[in-house]
């Protein structure tokens, strides 16, 4: 088993690499797949919100995700100072960092370190989760990636990885574009842009565009990592 999961596994075909960056890119950009998968971005984006108020001493009390894809992540500490602005900061950046660890596990032939690595996310999220909705969701996510690293081959376990990196990577950018419509429609006015805003009187349109240049940065980095040498 620790031979499994610490060693590399070999490339899928560069056609197969590409069918699935194509497969990621349709989710986005089709509303009907997009409001399904978008779940996945939740979950990272509540996991990142989480994490770091854990990192920053905060005392994490719990995550709730919710069918219409949206999510709260509540913590306890000072109402101000880094630990704060860090917690806040973290869910806009969580998908797209997450995407290129992924991106970067997979160019260096860990597929299944990958998958193992994200199925221990999930479980320690799990942990936290605080309403019904929330637990099936993290359930069957884990499942799925349980049931494809466990039974899967390994063509159709590289597919699978490639495919999450690829999608985590795309999928990070339009939830920023989201958000910035409702904030120009002010129906955002406590989103993590405008709690940033006030606890560090940067503007919230700033933090926007940091969480844009980083979901853009990472899906540089991450298709430099994982398109195929021809």
């Amino acid at each position: 088993m620790w031979n499994r999961l610490t060693g590399a596994q070999p490339d899928p075909p560069w056609w197969l690499v590409g069918l699935v960056a194509f497969l990621a890119l349709g989710t986005v950009a089709y509303a009907p797949s997009w409001h399904i998968a978008r779940g996945v971005v939740t979950i990272a984006h509540e996991g990142g919100h989480a994490l770091v108020a854990l990192l920053t001493g905060r005392k994490l009390d719990g995550i709730k995700l919710h069918s219409d894809t949206s999510g709260v992540t509540v913590s306890r500490g000072k109402p101000h100072g880094p630990g704060m602005v860090f917690t806040a900061m973290a869910g806009y950046l969580a998908p797209p960092l997450l995407g290129l660890l992924f991106a970067a596990l997979l160019a260096a032939g860990r597929i299944t370190l990958m998958l193992w690595f994200s199925l221990a996310l999930l479980a320690a999220m799990l942990i936290m989760i605080r309403n019904a909705y929330g637990a099936l969701s993290i359930i069957v996510t884990g499942a799925i990636i349980f049931g494809v690293s466990w039974l899967g081959t390994p063509k159709v376990q590289g597919a699978f990885a490639y495919l999450a990196a690829w999608f985590l990577l795309l999928a990070a950018a339009r939830p920023v574009i989201e958000l910035q419509r409702m904030r120009a429609r002010r129906m955002a006015p406590s989103s993590d842009a405008d709690q940033l805003a006030h606890l560090t009187g940067v503007p919230g349109l700033a933090w926007v565009g940091l969480f844009a240049v980083v979901a853009l940065g990472s899906l540089a980095g991450g298709a430099l990592l994982m398109v195929p040498d021809m």
